[in-house]
Protein backbone atom coordinates (compact mmCIF):
# COMPACT_ATOMS: atom_id res chain seq x y z
CA UNK A 1 0.00 0.00 0.00
CA UNK A 2 2.63 2.69 0.74
CA UNK A 3 4.26 1.64 -2.69
CA UNK A 4 0.96 2.62 -4.49
CA UNK A 5 0.92 6.13 -2.29
CA UNK A 6 4.18 6.71 -3.04
CA UNK A 7 4.44 5.99 -6.97
CA UNK A 8 1.40 8.13 -7.57
CA UNK A 9 2.53 11.07 -6.00
CA UNK A 10 5.76 10.77 -7.72
CA UNK A 11 3.93 10.70 -11.04
CA UNK A 12 1.78 13.87 -9.83
CA UNK A 13 4.61 15.86 -8.77
CA UNK A 14 6.84 14.87 -11.44
CA UNK A 15 5.23 13.25 -14.91
CA UNK A 16 9.19 13.06 -16.13
CA UNK A 17 9.72 10.29 -14.14
CA UNK A 18 13.03 12.00 -12.45
CA UNK A 19 11.75 11.50 -8.63
CA UNK A 20 12.40 7.87 -7.17
CA UNK A 21 9.38 6.94 -5.11
CA UNK A 22 10.30 5.04 -1.54
CA UNK A 23 9.19 1.26 -1.96
CA UNK A 24 9.48 0.76 1.74
CA UNK A 25 7.96 2.28 4.64
CA UNK A 26 10.80 0.57 6.45
CA UNK A 27 13.74 2.00 4.88
CA UNK A 28 12.84 5.49 4.55
CA UNK A 29 14.76 6.63 6.61
CA UNK A 30 17.86 5.68 4.38
CA UNK A 31 16.62 8.44 1.78
CA UNK A 32 17.33 11.55 3.41
CA UNK A 33 19.04 14.40 2.11
CA UNK A 34 23.08 13.15 2.46
CA UNK A 35 22.36 9.73 2.18
CA UNK A 36 24.31 7.49 -0.09
CA UNK A 37 22.77 5.38 -2.54
CA UNK A 38 23.71 3.06 -5.52
CA UNK A 39 21.37 2.72 -8.83
CA UNK A 40 20.01 -0.63 -9.46
CA UNK A 41 20.91 -1.57 -13.24
CA UNK A 42 18.45 -4.61 -14.03
CA UNK A 43 17.21 -3.40 -17.62
CA UNK A 44 13.65 -3.90 -16.89
CA UNK A 45 13.47 -0.88 -14.40
CA UNK A 46 11.11 1.55 -15.52
CA UNK A 47 12.11 4.52 -14.10
CA UNK A 48 15.90 5.16 -12.27
CA UNK A 49 15.80 2.55 -8.87
CA UNK A 50 18.29 2.91 -5.89
CA UNK A 51 19.10 0.45 -3.18
CA UNK A 52 20.37 1.83 0.54
CA UNK A 53 23.97 1.46 1.70
CA UNK A 54 23.20 2.52 4.95
CA UNK A 55 25.95 5.04 5.20
CA UNK A 56 25.65 8.79 4.59
CA UNK A 57 27.96 11.17 2.78
CA UNK A 58 29.06 12.65 5.95
CA UNK A 59 30.70 8.82 6.79
CA UNK A 60 32.71 9.06 4.06
CA UNK A 61 34.23 12.20 4.16
CA UNK A 62 37.48 13.38 6.11
CA UNK A 63 36.82 15.46 8.96
CA UNK A 64 36.47 19.41 8.41
CA UNK A 65 36.16 22.39 10.61
CA UNK A 66 35.03 21.14 14.51
CA UNK A 67 32.15 24.56 14.21
CA UNK A 68 31.12 23.65 11.02
CA UNK A 69 28.37 21.46 10.77
CA UNK A 70 27.22 19.70 7.49
CA UNK A 71 23.54 20.07 8.78
CA UNK A 72 24.13 23.57 7.65
CA UNK A 73 23.89 22.88 4.12
CA UNK A 74 20.20 22.29 4.21
CA UNK A 75 18.41 25.63 2.44
CA UNK A 76 16.18 25.72 5.98
CA UNK A 77 19.10 26.13 7.79
CA UNK A 78 19.04 30.08 6.12
CA UNK A 79 15.90 30.96 6.62
CA UNK A 80 14.20 30.07 3.24
CA UNK A 81 11.07 28.63 3.67
CA UNK A 82 10.23 25.00 2.84
CA UNK A 83 8.18 24.41 -0.08
CA UNK A 84 4.36 22.87 0.68
CA UNK A 85 2.31 20.62 -1.03
CA UNK A 86 -1.19 18.98 -0.88
CA UNK A 87 -2.16 16.17 -3.15
CA UNK A 88 -5.49 14.55 -2.94
CA UNK A 89 -6.70 11.50 -4.08
CA UNK A 90 -10.42 10.03 -4.08
CA UNK A 91 -11.70 6.80 -6.09
CA UNK A 92 -14.50 4.90 -5.82
CA UNK A 93 -16.08 2.36 -7.97
CA UNK A 94 -19.13 -0.34 -8.42
CA UNK A 95 -19.73 -2.97 -10.61
CA UNK A 96 -23.15 -4.92 -10.59
CA UNK A 97 -23.79 -8.27 -12.73
CA UNK A 98 -25.81 -10.96 -13.28
CA UNK A 99 -25.49 -13.75 -15.35
CA UNK A 100 -28.66 -16.54 -16.16
CA UNK A 101 -27.49 -19.98 -18.05
CA UNK A 102 -30.38 -22.80 -18.67
CA UNK A 103 -28.52 -25.94 -19.46
CA UNK A 104 -30.62 -29.46 -20.18
CA UNK A 105 -32.53 -29.75 -16.85
CA UNK A 106 -30.20 -27.62 -14.97
CA UNK A 107 -30.44 -23.71 -14.07
CA UNK A 108 -27.49 -21.63 -13.18
CA UNK A 109 -27.83 -18.11 -11.49
CA UNK A 110 -24.66 -15.86 -10.87
CA UNK A 111 -25.51 -12.38 -9.28
CA UNK A 112 -22.22 -10.31 -8.14
CA UNK A 113 -21.54 -6.60 -6.90
CA UNK A 114 -18.41 -5.05 -5.98
CA UNK A 115 -17.04 -2.13 -4.79
CA UNK A 116 -13.68 -0.54 -4.35
CA UNK A 117 -13.09 2.59 -2.26
CA UNK A 118 -10.18 4.71 -0.96
CA UNK A 119 -9.29 8.16 -0.79
CA UNK A 120 -6.51 10.41 1.02
CA UNK A 121 -5.01 13.42 1.45
CA UNK A 122 -1.54 14.23 1.91
CA UNK A 123 0.67 17.13 2.79
CA UNK A 124 4.10 17.42 1.99
CA UNK A 125 7.29 19.77 1.96
CA UNK A 126 10.21 19.77 -0.36
CA UNK A 127 13.57 19.26 1.55
CA UNK A 128 16.57 19.84 -0.57
CA UNK A 129 20.12 20.82 -0.59
CA UNK A 130 20.94 23.91 -2.71
CA UNK A 131 23.54 22.90 -5.44
CA UNK A 132 25.68 25.88 -4.96
CA UNK A 133 26.09 24.62 -1.67
CA UNK A 134 27.12 21.10 -2.42
CA UNK A 135 29.94 22.58 -4.82
CA UNK A 136 31.28 24.56 -1.86
CA UNK A 137 31.60 20.98 0.49
CA UNK A 138 33.77 19.20 -2.29
CA UNK A 139 36.41 21.83 -1.95
CA UNK A 140 36.28 21.95 2.35
CA UNK A 141 35.89 18.15 2.55
CA UNK A 142 37.79 15.36 1.47
CA UNK A 143 36.93 11.83 0.54
CA UNK A 144 38.31 9.23 3.19
CA UNK A 145 39.98 6.80 0.77
CA UNK A 146 40.56 4.39 3.83
CA UNK A 147 36.93 4.40 5.01
CA UNK A 148 36.41 0.18 4.03
CA UNK A 149 33.14 1.48 2.15
CA UNK A 150 34.88 3.51 -0.67
CA UNK A 151 37.90 0.82 -0.62
CA UNK A 152 34.91 -1.60 -1.86
CA UNK A 153 33.44 0.37 -3.91
CA UNK A 154 36.47 1.42 -5.94
CA UNK A 155 37.43 -2.06 -5.95
CA UNK A 156 34.06 -3.05 -7.73
CA UNK A 157 33.65 0.03 -9.79
CA UNK A 158 30.47 0.71 -8.76
CA UNK A 159 28.69 4.11 -9.04
CA UNK A 160 27.45 5.93 -5.86
CA UNK A 161 25.10 8.58 -5.34
CA UNK A 162 23.68 10.91 -3.01
CA UNK A 163 20.47 12.10 -2.56
CA UNK A 164 19.82 15.59 -2.60
CA UNK A 165 16.05 16.71 -2.16
CA UNK A 166 13.55 14.72 -0.54
CA UNK A 167 9.95 14.85 -0.91
CA UNK A 168 8.16 13.90 2.93
CA UNK A 169 4.87 14.36 4.59
CA UNK A 170 4.94 17.73 6.88
CA UNK A 171 2.28 15.49 9.43
CA UNK A 172 1.39 12.00 10.24
CA UNK A 173 -1.25 10.63 7.85
CA UNK A 174 -3.36 7.73 7.79
CA UNK A 175 -4.46 5.70 4.70
CA UNK A 176 -7.72 2.91 4.24
CA UNK A 177 -8.23 1.11 1.35
CA UNK A 178 -11.50 -0.88 1.26
CA UNK A 179 -12.96 -3.41 -1.42
CA UNK A 180 -16.22 -5.02 -0.93
CA UNK A 181 -17.99 -8.12 -2.65
CA UNK A 182 -20.60 -9.66 -2.91
CA UNK A 183 -22.53 -12.64 -4.49
CA UNK A 184 -24.81 -15.16 -4.74
CA UNK A 185 -25.14 -18.45 -6.60
CA UNK A 186 -28.23 -20.48 -7.41
CA UNK A 187 -28.20 -23.72 -9.27
CA UNK A 188 -31.39 -26.37 -10.04
CA UNK A 189 -29.57 -29.94 -10.62
CA UNK A 190 -32.42 -32.02 -9.52
CA UNK A 191 -32.81 -30.23 -6.08
CA UNK A 192 -32.28 -26.78 -5.87
CA UNK A 193 -29.35 -25.41 -4.23
CA UNK A 194 -28.95 -21.50 -2.82
CA UNK A 195 -25.48 -19.53 -1.25
CA UNK A 196 -25.00 -16.16 -0.63
CA UNK A 197 -21.44 -14.56 0.53
CA UNK A 198 -19.78 -11.73 0.89
CA UNK A 199 -16.34 -10.64 1.53
CA UNK A 200 -14.83 -7.21 2.82
CA UNK A 201 -11.24 -6.68 2.58
CA UNK A 202 -9.74 -3.70 4.54
CA UNK A 203 -6.02 -1.96 4.10
CA UNK A 204 -4.53 0.68 6.48
CA UNK A 205 -1.31 2.42 7.09
CA UNK A 206 -0.11 5.56 9.10
CA UNK A 207 2.96 7.55 7.62
CA UNK A 208 4.55 9.62 9.98
CA UNK A 209 5.80 13.22 9.89
CA UNK A 210 8.73 13.67 7.93
CA UNK A 211 8.32 10.12 6.23
CA UNK A 212 10.76 10.04 2.86
CA UNK A 213 8.26 9.77 -0.08
CA UNK A 214 10.36 10.44 -2.99
CA UNK A 215 14.03 11.37 -3.69
CA UNK A 216 16.08 12.80 -6.38
CA UNK A 217 19.76 12.19 -6.54
CA UNK A 218 23.35 12.81 -7.97
CA UNK A 219 26.14 10.81 -9.18
CA UNK A 220 29.22 11.52 -7.53
CA UNK A 221 32.49 10.77 -9.17
CA UNK A 222 35.37 10.22 -6.66
CA UNK A 223 38.76 10.19 -7.77
CA UNK A 224 41.26 9.61 -4.85
CA UNK A 225 40.54 11.71 -2.33
CA UNK A 226 38.49 14.37 -4.32
CA UNK A 227 35.06 14.40 -5.68
CA UNK A 228 32.63 15.53 -7.68
CA UNK A 229 29.35 15.71 -9.00
CA UNK A 230 28.02 14.36 -12.63
CA UNK A 231 25.11 16.39 -13.64
CA UNK A 232 24.54 14.77 -16.87
CA UNK A 233 24.34 10.56 -17.19
CA UNK A 234 24.84 8.87 -20.28
CA UNK A 235 22.39 6.56 -21.31
CA UNK A 236 22.30 3.32 -19.06
CA UNK A 237 20.21 0.14 -19.83
CA UNK A 238 17.17 0.92 -18.37
CA UNK A 239 14.11 0.61 -20.75
CA UNK A 240 11.94 3.60 -20.92
CA UNK A 241 10.60 3.79 -24.03
CA UNK A 242 8.35 1.26 -26.39
CA UNK A 243 9.42 0.49 -30.10
CA UNK A 244 10.06 -3.01 -32.03
CA UNK A 245 13.64 -3.89 -30.85
CA UNK A 246 14.89 -7.43 -31.28
CA UNK A 247 18.07 -6.29 -29.52
CA UNK A 248 16.48 -5.06 -26.79
CA UNK A 249 14.46 -8.88 -26.30
CA UNK A 250 18.17 -10.46 -26.61
CA UNK A 251 19.79 -7.72 -24.27
CA UNK A 252 16.79 -9.03 -22.33
CA UNK A 253 17.41 -12.56 -22.19
CA UNK A 254 21.47 -11.96 -21.79
CA UNK A 255 20.39 -10.23 -18.63
CA UNK A 256 18.53 -12.23 -16.99
CA UNK A 257 20.68 -15.56 -17.86
CA UNK A 258 23.46 -13.70 -16.66
CA UNK A 259 22.33 -12.85 -13.80
CA UNK A 260 20.56 -16.24 -12.43
CA UNK A 261 23.10 -18.69 -14.22
CA UNK A 262 23.80 -19.74 -10.64
CA UNK A 263 20.37 -20.96 -10.33
CA UNK A 264 21.55 -24.14 -12.57
CA UNK A 265 24.42 -25.11 -10.71
CA UNK A 266 22.57 -25.13 -7.34
CA UNK A 267 22.02 -28.85 -5.79
CA UNK A 268 18.65 -30.26 -5.74
CA UNK A 269 17.87 -29.06 -1.93
CA UNK A 270 18.94 -25.79 -2.73
CA UNK A 271 16.88 -25.28 -5.87
CA UNK A 272 13.97 -26.31 -3.88
CA UNK A 273 14.51 -24.31 -0.54
CA UNK A 274 14.72 -21.12 -3.20
CA UNK A 275 11.69 -21.64 -4.97
CA UNK A 276 9.81 -22.08 -1.98
CA UNK A 277 11.20 -18.89 -0.30
CA UNK A 278 10.25 -17.28 -3.31
CA UNK A 279 6.54 -18.46 -3.41
CA UNK A 280 6.75 -17.56 0.14
CA UNK A 281 7.39 -13.75 -0.33
CA UNK A 282 5.37 -13.63 -2.90
CA UNK A 283 2.74 -14.21 -0.59
CA UNK A 284 3.57 -11.88 2.42
CA UNK A 285 5.01 -8.35 1.75
CA UNK A 286 7.07 -8.43 5.50
CA UNK A 287 8.67 -11.52 4.37
CA UNK A 288 9.59 -10.13 1.11
CA UNK A 289 11.18 -7.01 2.28
CA UNK A 290 13.15 -8.69 4.86
CA UNK A 291 15.06 -10.73 2.47
CA UNK A 292 15.64 -7.83 0.04
CA UNK A 293 17.05 -6.07 2.99
CA UNK A 294 19.17 -9.07 4.09
CA UNK A 295 20.18 -9.77 0.36
CA UNK A 296 21.68 -6.57 -0.08
CA UNK A 297 22.96 -5.90 3.31
CA UNK A 298 25.32 -9.22 2.28
CA UNK A 299 25.56 -7.67 -1.48
CA UNK A 300 27.18 -3.91 1.06
CA UNK A 301 29.13 -6.17 3.71
CA UNK A 302 27.94 -4.52 5.68
CA UNK A 303 28.02 -5.80 9.48
CA UNK A 304 28.92 -9.62 9.93
CA UNK A 305 26.27 -10.79 7.83
CA UNK A 306 24.73 -12.91 10.34
CA UNK A 307 21.50 -14.44 8.64
CA UNK A 308 18.95 -15.08 11.55
CA UNK A 309 15.53 -14.69 10.85
CA UNK A 310 12.57 -15.58 13.12
CA UNK A 311 10.57 -16.29 10.14
CA UNK A 312 10.33 -20.46 9.24
CA UNK A 313 9.48 -19.73 5.75
CA UNK A 314 13.11 -17.88 5.47
CA UNK A 315 15.32 -19.75 7.78
CA UNK A 316 16.32 -22.90 5.89
CA UNK A 317 17.07 -20.89 2.90
CA UNK A 318 19.68 -18.15 5.22
CA UNK A 319 20.86 -20.93 7.11
CA UNK A 320 22.07 -22.71 4.19
CA UNK A 321 23.57 -19.60 2.80
CA UNK A 322 25.24 -18.71 5.70
CA UNK A 323 27.80 -21.67 5.61
CA UNK A 324 27.82 -21.01 1.99
CA UNK A 325 31.22 -19.78 0.72
CA UNK A 326 31.63 -16.06 0.47
CA UNK A 327 31.89 -15.82 -3.45
CA UNK A 328 28.71 -18.14 -3.53
CA UNK A 329 26.85 -16.57 -0.97
CA UNK A 330 27.55 -12.76 -3.10
CA UNK A 331 26.83 -14.62 -6.13
CA UNK A 332 23.46 -15.55 -4.51
CA UNK A 333 22.80 -12.62 -3.30
CA UNK A 334 23.03 -11.21 -6.52
CA UNK A 335 20.47 -13.51 -8.07
CA UNK A 336 18.18 -13.61 -5.38
CA UNK A 337 17.99 -9.40 -5.37
CA UNK A 338 17.96 -9.10 -8.90
CA UNK A 339 14.84 -11.97 -8.78
CA UNK A 340 13.31 -9.35 -6.13
CA UNK A 341 13.78 -6.62 -8.20
CA UNK A 342 11.86 -8.07 -11.07
CA UNK A 343 8.90 -9.36 -8.74
CA UNK A 344 9.24 -6.13 -6.96
CA UNK A 345 7.98 -4.15 -10.56
CA UNK A 346 4.41 -6.32 -10.63
CA UNK A 347 1.47 -5.62 -8.83
CA UNK A 348 0.57 -7.78 -5.97
CA UNK A 349 -2.38 -9.40 -7.71
CA UNK A 350 -0.02 -10.06 -10.41
CA UNK A 351 2.28 -12.11 -7.88
CA UNK A 352 -0.99 -14.36 -7.12
CA UNK A 353 -1.93 -15.06 -10.42
CA UNK A 354 1.87 -16.12 -10.84
CA UNK A 355 1.73 -18.17 -7.78
CA UNK A 356 -1.31 -19.76 -9.15
CA UNK A 357 0.40 -20.49 -12.59
CA UNK A 358 3.06 -22.52 -10.79
CA UNK A 359 0.21 -24.44 -9.03
CA UNK A 360 -1.35 -25.14 -12.85
CA UNK A 361 1.84 -25.46 -14.51
CA UNK A 362 1.46 -23.13 -17.14
CA UNK A 363 4.59 -20.65 -16.74
CA UNK A 364 6.36 -22.26 -19.48
CA UNK A 365 3.77 -21.32 -21.88
CA UNK A 366 3.21 -17.94 -20.69
CA UNK A 367 6.94 -17.40 -20.82
CA UNK A 368 6.55 -17.81 -24.39
CA UNK A 369 3.62 -15.50 -25.25
CA UNK A 370 5.32 -13.07 -23.40
CA UNK A 371 8.63 -13.37 -24.96
CA UNK A 372 6.20 -12.65 -28.78
CA UNK A 373 4.76 -9.84 -26.91
CA UNK A 374 8.04 -8.24 -26.37
CA UNK A 375 9.16 -9.10 -29.95
CA UNK A 376 6.10 -7.20 -31.19
CA UNK A 377 6.40 -3.23 -32.40
CA UNK A 378 4.77 -2.47 -29.16
CA UNK A 379 5.37 1.63 -29.77
CA UNK A 380 2.41 1.24 -32.53
CA UNK A 381 0.02 0.66 -29.91
CA UNK A 382 -1.74 -2.69 -31.68
CA UNK A 383 -0.29 -5.37 -32.78
CA UNK A 384 -0.82 -9.39 -32.81
CA UNK A 385 0.65 -12.95 -31.82
CA UNK A 386 0.33 -16.17 -32.78
CA UNK A 387 -3.44 -17.35 -31.15
CA UNK A 388 -1.56 -20.41 -30.68
CA UNK A 389 0.47 -19.01 -27.76
CA UNK A 390 -3.18 -18.22 -26.13
CA UNK A 391 -4.26 -22.09 -26.35
CA UNK A 392 -3.99 -23.21 -22.95
CA UNK A 393 -6.26 -26.72 -22.09
CA UNK A 394 -8.90 -24.73 -19.91
CA UNK A 395 -10.26 -21.23 -20.57
CA UNK A 396 -9.75 -20.93 -16.72
CA UNK A 397 -6.00 -20.80 -18.15
CA UNK A 398 -6.14 -18.32 -21.01
CA UNK A 399 -8.35 -16.08 -18.36
CA UNK A 400 -5.63 -16.14 -16.28
CA UNK A 401 -2.66 -15.27 -18.61
CA UNK A 402 -4.96 -12.49 -20.40
CA UNK A 403 -5.81 -10.84 -16.89
CA UNK A 404 -1.65 -10.99 -15.63
CA UNK A 405 -0.81 -9.41 -18.99
CA UNK A 406 -3.37 -6.56 -19.10
CA UNK A 407 -1.75 -5.61 -15.52
CA UNK A 408 1.62 -5.04 -17.33
CA UNK A 409 -0.27 -2.64 -19.84
CA UNK A 410 -1.19 -5.01 -22.63
CA UNK A 411 -5.00 -5.82 -23.55
CA UNK A 412 -4.80 -9.28 -25.38
CA UNK A 413 -7.93 -10.54 -27.03
CA UNK A 414 -8.47 -14.20 -27.28
CA UNK A 415 -7.66 -14.69 -31.56
CA UNK A 416 -3.84 -12.61 -30.46
CA UNK A 417 -4.73 -8.91 -31.60
CA UNK A 418 -3.30 -6.70 -28.91
CA UNK A 419 -3.06 -3.11 -28.23
CA UNK A 420 -0.31 -1.49 -25.21
CA UNK A 421 -0.33 1.39 -23.00
CA UNK A 422 2.82 3.94 -23.60
CA UNK A 423 5.58 2.73 -21.40
CA UNK A 424 4.36 -0.87 -21.26
CA UNK A 425 7.69 -2.20 -22.37
CA UNK A 426 9.41 -1.72 -18.93
CA UNK A 427 6.67 -3.57 -17.34
CA UNK A 428 5.90 -6.39 -19.55
CA UNK A 429 9.93 -7.09 -19.35
CA UNK A 430 9.63 -7.02 -15.42
CA UNK A 431 6.50 -9.87 -15.97
CA UNK A 432 9.16 -11.73 -18.80
CA UNK A 433 12.07 -11.47 -15.86
CA UNK A 434 9.69 -12.85 -13.41
CA UNK A 435 8.37 -15.84 -15.94
CA UNK A 436 11.97 -16.69 -16.91
CA UNK A 437 12.74 -17.36 -13.34
CA UNK A 438 9.69 -19.25 -12.11
CA UNK A 439 10.11 -21.35 -15.23
CA UNK A 440 13.80 -21.96 -14.26
CA UNK A 441 12.58 -23.08 -10.69
CA UNK A 442 9.69 -24.76 -11.26
CA UNK A 443 11.85 -27.29 -14.02
CA UNK A 444 14.61 -27.82 -11.49
CA UNK A 445 13.56 -31.63 -11.54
Amino acid sequence: MFKKITQCIAKQMDPRGDLVPVHSIMDHEHFRPLCLVRRKKAMFHSSPCYRQTWYRLEDVLLPGEEDKSIESLFSHGDGQDLRQFTVKKIISDRIDGSLSLAVDSASVELKGAASLSHGWTIKLEKNHIPVPKLEALKTERKINTNHSFIQQLLRTDQNLYVVHETIETSEETSFEESTTAEGSFMTQLYAKFSAKGSRESRQSITIPKGCTLAFRAIQLNIKDVSWDFLYFRRCCLTIVSDGFSQGKVSALEADVTENCKVLSTLSSDLFIMFLNTIKAVMRDRNLFQELTRKMEAVLDGSGSCELKTESPDLKELLSSLQHSSRDLLLTLAGAITYTLDALDELMEDQLLLLLESLEKKIVSQQLKLVKSILEQDMGQGRFSVAASLLAFSQEEEQNLTIAMVEMSGVRLEKDGSAASKAGAFSAVAALYVSLYILNLLSNSD
